[in-house]
């Protein structure tokens, strides 16, 4: 905070620390944003023929990112503490065939709804108590249960696709609109407020970056570290179980390839934007960014033509270029 007055050097109290702060920025801090910048003036300019600009292409990067946003800002709270999950894609699978399976079973919206939160709940609830109780790591862990999941989401429906018929369901949770407003954006907005004050404004936000930044101090400060290690993720397994109900509503079906490669795209959003691989600092609002970045990158790689493969490879990339100019990752 600045003050007025004179120190012992006879210069200003203000001036002094306004160049500490000054000193203390780095553009490094702030690459997502820079990053997020530059991609969008770089893809108006190049495609601005092709409609990039349009209303209708920026409502549909929005439409594309929500269920990767939603699942990052969960994500991050992760990767806060210093592990990883890797079923979040195959949970998302596995979660929007439950949705569809009790829709058509009689249950409604609400059991729809209950049972794909409920599939991502338990893939949750087993990945956290493997990791916190068995004391297995969390890269082995999710890694199995990627593969677990996936089998299952093909076996219980022998790769066939579930409609789902129910118009309010399908408004709800995926092609719905608010006069000019996505659903979908609602849904993401909703769950990037409610991450962001959990994880600034309350102690569990506070013990989730103590864990990841020194677990054995964090213990001795009284930090229930696997508490909160089996909480992150049961939220990552809630936001995936929720990213699956939204990708059937939206594609009106449940499919046991939705997700599909999801993971990567997830984790890529959360590293990127800002928060640390290594734990201990995370930011929600910056995965938000970074998810809408490579929302951005993908959109205007198939406008531009681009197949999948070179897609994904992109996608490793920007992994790669994250780590490797965010500070915060390194010096950790």
């Amino acid at each position: 905070m600045l003050s007025k007055g004179i120190n012992p050097t006879g210069q200003p109290v203000m001036k002094e620390q306004g160049v500490k702060m000054w000193k203390k920025l780095d553009w490094r801090d702030y690459i997502v944003y820079l990053a997020f910048i530059g991609v969008i003036i770089y893809f108006s300019i190049s495609l601005h023929d092709e409609g990039f600009t349009s209303t209708e292409n920026i409502l549909n990067i929005v439409r594309q990112t929500a269920m990767i946003s939603i699942m990052g800002v969960a994500m991050t709270f992760v990767i806060s503490t210093g592990e990883i999950d890797l079923s979040v894609g195959s949970t998302t699978a596995l979660a929007s065939l439950m949705a569809a399976l009790a829709l058509q079973a009689g249950f409604g919206v609400i059991g729809g709804l209950a049972a794909g939160l409920a599939t991502g709940i338990v893939v949750g609830l087993i990945n956290g108590l493997l990791i916190t109780k068995v004391v297995i790591p969390s890269f082995l862990v999710t890694l199995g249960m990627m593969g677990i999941v996936k089998g299952l989401a093909m076996w219980i429906t022998d790769t066939a696709p579930v409609p789902i018929l129910d118009p309010t369901f399908n408004f709800v949770f995926g092609s719905g609109d608010l006069g000019p407003i996505p659903i979908l954006l609602v849904w993401t907005l909703l769950a990037t407020v409610l991450a962001h004050v959990v994880l600034r404004k309350t102690s569990f936000g506070r013990q989730t970056l103590a864990t990841g930044g020194n677990e054995s101090a964090a213990k001795f400060s009284g930090v229930k570290t696997n508490r909160i290690k089996l909480w992150v993720f049961l939220a990552t397994g809630l936001a995936a179980g929720f990213a699956g109900v939204l990708y059937a509503g939206r594609m009106q079906a449940g499919r046991f390839t939705f997700g599909e490669g999801d993971e990567l795209s997830v984790i890529a959003a959360v590293i990127l934007g800002g928060t640390s691989l290594f734990g201990g600092i995370g930011t929600v609002i910056g995965t938000l960014i970074g998810s809408l970045m490579i929302g951005t990158i993908n959109n205007g790689l198939i406008i531009m033509g681009l197949d999948v493969s070179q897609q994904m490879m992109v996608k490793g990339l920007i992994i790669l270029l994250a780590v490797a100019f965010g500070k915060k990752a390194i010096n950790k």
